[in-house]
């Protein structure tokens, strides 16, 4: 498969090849050896075309969708995640709209701003996190504030509510969280705020959620069968006969796996970007490790918690047990008394 990979991207090196630049670089060597064996592996068989690159790394993901030197791409593809025609006016920065340190949780994060005044947030999660709609509500706030902030700062006393725009916030999961596992027929989940009544209302927050795990169960059991379950199986899919199948039924993603080729060629740039995606894997790891303790830890209290409680209904109990005990031994004393004095008065 590697051969039929070099048939569309000759530029591909071979394992020896890229070893050899390694080798002959004490800085890329050492880095190399820094690696497991497993992560070695992995960056000698995506550089080599034994597997697919993951198109969500960050750098390569931005380096596709470039909004300003390529805008007609991402363009395309919120069009058909928003079902409707967008088109990408500016690209903002995303570190201060963060809520504390949550851009660690990404391996891909991208806001721009569309032609009509709209945001649009697409982001990626290596591993779903827990509450993940709690977290992308907490996120559309924090967007929806700041597009307030700087659009009343423009506006001045002309300001006006109208002004405010729609904010999507698009998550994408590589791994995702057991709710949506749920739902294994289902992988686009677009979720917006609705009123029971046909009162005519916009509240300005939209979500879509994309489990591409779920999407690719879907897919080798289906098939592509939409234009945009082309695009996630682009985005989410490094196994090399499927890149194959979908550059032949759709060729126009040839020259993207080109442009992620030919930075494959530059081996520093390419270990550099691998070895970012690691340590986000690794702060990501330790974040949920220290999520599931907690999630333990809250267990162990609850039935800690839980356990006080009985062993209180029970010491209540046995209280109320030893008062009554105390009653009837007072009882048969007074009892005792009494049949005491009438023996002794009969016995005078």
């Amino acid at each position: 498969m590697v051969r039929g990979l070099k048939r569309y991207f000759p530029m591909i090196q071979t394992k020896g090849e890229i070893l050899q630049e390694i080798r002959q670089k004490q800085q890329l060597n050492d880095l190399f050896n820094s690696w497991t064996k497993e992560q070695q592996k992995e960056f000698l068989d995506f550089t080599s075309g034994i597997k697919g690159v993951k198109i969500l790394y960050d750098a390569f993901f931005k380096e596709i969708f470039d909004p300003e030197s390529k805008p007609e791409r991402l363009e395309t593809l919120l069009s058909l995640l928003l079902k409707q025609k967008v088109k990408v006016k500016n690209v903002l920065p995303t570190d201060n709209s963060r809520l504390a340190d949550e851009s660690s949780l990404l391996i891909m994060d991208i806001l721009v701003e569309l032609e009509d005044g709209q945001l649009a947030n697409i982001e990626c999660q290596k591993m779903g996190y827990k509450f993940p709609g709690q977290r992308s509500a907490c996120y559309s706030a924090d967007l929806l504030l700041r597009q307030y902030k700087r659009v009343r700062g423009e506006k001045g006393k002309a300001f006006s509510y109208k002004d405010i725009k729609k904010v999507y916030t698009i998550v994408l999961f590589e791994t995702s969280t057991k709710e949506f596992h749920e739902l294994p027929d289902d992988y686009i989940h677009h979720a917006q705020v609705t009123v029971d009544t046909k009162l005519k209302i916009d509240l300005l927050q939209e979500y879509i959620f994309i489990p591409l795990d779920i999407f690719r169960q879907n897919l080798y059991n289906k098939g592509m069968e939409t234009p945009l379950d082309v695009w996630l199986t682009f985005l989410s899919v490094d196994d090399p006969e499927w890149i194959v199948k979908l550059i032949q039924q759709h060729p126009e993603f040839i020259p993207f796996y080109k442009e992620v080729y030919t930075i494959c060629r530059n081996v520093e740039r390419t270990m550099g970007i691998f070895s970012e995606e690691l340590r986000i894997l690794d702060r990501n790891t330790v974040q949920l490790m220290i999520d599931e303790m907690q999630d333990e830890i809250n267990e162990m209290k609850d039935t800690i918690n839980s356990q006080k409680e009985l062993l209180a209904e029970k010491n209540e109990k046995l209280s109320e047990k030893d008062e009554k005990i105390k009653q009837l031994e007072r009882l048969v004393e007074q009892l005792s008394s009494v049949t005491g004095e009438e023996v002794d008065s009969r016995s005078s």
